[in-house]
């Protein structure tokens, strides 16, 4: 599977929510929908802790997306029902959020699915393919890629697309050091307790392309 594109942003909270890791499945579902409407089955999303959840920016989660679903069907599918992300139902040609949702209240709707009656926010991405650290997250990539090192920590507000072919050879030797030192999809638990009242948004992407 070839790679086009390589996504990596700065998350403001980890609960679980944005990604969701249950069983051998991660999903972004909610919240950074440019990524969830431009990646692609293929495409490598790496996601760091913001200098608010901590300081060196570690490294959460790696993901390969294995799967997109869009128009909704994340949210129309039996089989995804239970999970802790999937927080909207569609009746009556509209979407309304889950009562007891652990994520996100009604004014987030829009923003995570964007306006009826198109809603063309409403984009999962799947990945059977990733590693997901959590609270067992470290720094330790800065030791040994410095482009990458030097991209993340100067990613700021906002949305930059990189043309730097030694950034995305890093990133892909980065991948690759990550699966090797990592058998397990999920080395830990979420950094925090769901909470409803936090926000997931993060102004901060970068996108490395050929």
């Amino acid at each position: 599977m070839s790679i086009s594109k390589i996504y990596f942003y700065k998350l403001t909270t980890d609960d679980g929510g944005a990604p969701c890791v249950t069983g051998e499945l991660l999903s972004l579902a909610i919240c950074k929908p440019m990524i969830r409407s431009t990646a692609e089955k293929g495409d490598l999303i790496f996601g760091f802790a913001a200098d608010s959840l901590h300081k060196d920016n570690r490294l959460i989660y790696v993901a390969c997306v294995t799967d997109k679903l869009c128009d909704g069907k994340y949210y129309k599918v039996s089989k995804y029902a239970k999970r802790s992300d999937c927080i909207y139902k569609f009746e009556t040609e509209r979407y309304f959020c889950k009562r007891g949702s652990l994520y996100h209240n009604p004014e987030d709707l829009e923003h995570d699915l964007g306006r009826y009656p198109e809603y063309p926010r409403a984009n999962v991405l799947l990945s059977e393919d990733f590693r997901y650290f959590g609270k067992a997250a470290n720094a330790e990539y800065k030791t040994k890629f410095p482009e990458v090192c030097s991209a993340v920590e100067c990613l700021d507000q906002g949305h930059r697309v990189w043309h730097t072919l030694a950034l995305r050879n890093e990133f892909l030797q980065m991948k690759e050091w990550v699966w090797d030192t990592y058998e397990e999809k999920k080395i830990g638990e979420p950094t925090s307790k769901p909470s409803r009242s936090v926000c997931h948004r993060s102004k901060s992407c970068g996108v490395v392309k050929v």
